[in-house]
């Protein structure tokens, strides 16, 4: 894998994903578990049309992949300590941790919640994308809602056919998604179980309480 990833940063793969991107349009791209559907996170119009693809409820909230701790701050307003400590074990990988959100972001990203998940991928492909455009991207499955989460890039583009550029990481694992968890100042909180155990986060949480939504 770490030898196609290079491949795409200098071929014309990665180049027309990250044209595309530039140009608020949306990609298909791999994750460690999924297809994921990406598009510029702080593009209102590019939210909005992974929304259109998407078939999304407006009330949903749109979560995003970083690259690293130093982008995190661009889309969160603050970082409680216990993130601080979970995104240093856990990240990259499938944990996705809902925070407070800069209030500049598109309104669609947080559905009105004034929260924000993120999270950083150890797929090289989606690390070398958010990594070579410099900006966080949105991380929702690529597929429309009620249909299965897409593991190749045949299954993407019979949901999306030519609306989107797509990124070949070959056919993923699937299995679980990213644990989703909220995290406050005094306390955890899981909304979705997923690939990173409860055991795992209540060790490197250690005092900070951790109850299921």
């Amino acid at each position: 894998m770490a030898g196609y990833a290079h491949r795409l940063m200098t071929g014309s793969d990665l180049d027309a994903a990250l044209a595309a991107l530039r140009e608020d349009g949306a990609i298909v791209y791999p994750t460690e578990t999924f297809y994921g559907l990406g598009a510029r996170a702080f593009s209102p119009t590019a939210v909005a049309a992974v929304a259109r693809l998407k078939g999304r409820d407006a009330g949903k909230p749109i979560a995003l992949i970083v690259a690293d701790e130093t982008m995190l701050a661009r889309v969160v307003a603050r970082v409680p300590a216990a993130a601080h400590r979970l995104a240093r074990a856990f990240w990259p990988g499938p944990l996705t941790l809902v925070l407070p959100a800069r209030a500049d972001l598109p309104a669609a990203l947080t559905a009105g919640s004034g929260m924000i998940g993120v999270r950083v991928s150890s797929h090289p492909l989606a690390q070398a994308l958010v990594t070579a455009l410099g900006e966080p991207i949105t991380a929702t499955s690529a597929n429309p809602g009620g249909a299965e989460p897409a593991l190749d890039v045949a299954a993407a583009r019979r949901f999306f056919g030519d609306a989107v550029v797509y990124v070949d990481g070959g056919r993923l694992a699937g299995g679980l998604g990213s644990t989703v968890l909220l995290v406050a100042d005094d306390a955890a909180r899981v909304i979705r179980r997923g690939a990173t155990s409860l055991d795992a986060l209540r060790r490197v949480l250690a005092t900070t309480p951790l109850s299921e939504a």
